[in-house]
């Protein structure tokens, strides 16, 4: 090698236009973790610290998450808060199917995780059991500042995918042959409203 080789090459930084290099699956991840939009699924009191940690106080509005959406078709993060009885089982299943991936879903509360101390034949032991969890919120209900910290381990574990990963967002696909499968229609009509005593729901003829 010369003596030639070795020399500083100067360049004029207006001679140029500025560039940046980085890796597609930082750029992507970096974007998606900044810009995550939950949709909420209150049954309980875990709900209303969810509404406190929305409002001015704690401001979500710093992790990008201020839009809420209330239509799953919009929303990349499901946040299930308090419990969910067997007959919103098959709801909570089907919202998030449809989702557009990739999804994520955060258990807020100790009734969502584990089915707290509802431990009866009424209640989902544990939303796990329908659908995948990413981020455990624990506490009964869990404060604003938890759930704060499940939000920033959720931007970690975003940060963390890899495109190359095929098996990390993997559809569900609803086995038609199961016992445990509801049609969406049979869906429709549980979730509605009761009318009356007599449970007449207005699908009902």
């Amino acid at each position: 090698m010369s003596p030639a080789d070795n020399r500083l090459v100067q360049v004029d930084p207006g001679a140029q236009d500025g560039w940046i290099t980085t890796r597609l699956d930082f750029l992507v991840n970096w974007a998606r973790a900044g810009s995550l939009w939950p949709m909420p699924f209150g049954t309980a009191c875990c709900a209303i610290e969810f509404m406190a940690t929305a409002a001015s106080r704690f401001d979500l509005a710093r992790f990008g998450m201020e839009r809420l959406s209330y239509s799953p078709r919009q929303a990349d993060v499901l946040l299930c808060a308090g419990r969910v009885p067997l007959k919103l089982a098959p709801v909570i299943r089907r919202i998030y199917q449809q989702m557009p991936q990739p999804k994520w879903v955060i258990s807020m509360g100790a009734c969502a995780s584990t089915g707290g101390m509802f431990d009866n034949y009424a209640v989902v032991q544990g939303i796990d059991t329908i659908i995948p969890v990413d981020v455990y919120v624990p506490g009964c209900p869990p404060r604003p500042e938890a759930l704060i910290y499940g939000i920033m381990m959720l931007q970690k574990k975003v940060m963390q995918d890899r495109m190359k990963d095929t098996t990390r967002h993997v559809e569900i696909v609803p086995d038609t042959e199961s016992q445990l499968y509801i049609p969406p229609s049979r869906i429709d009509e549980l979730s509605e409203p009761f009318g009356n005593s007599v449970h007449q729901t207005r699908s009902a003829p």
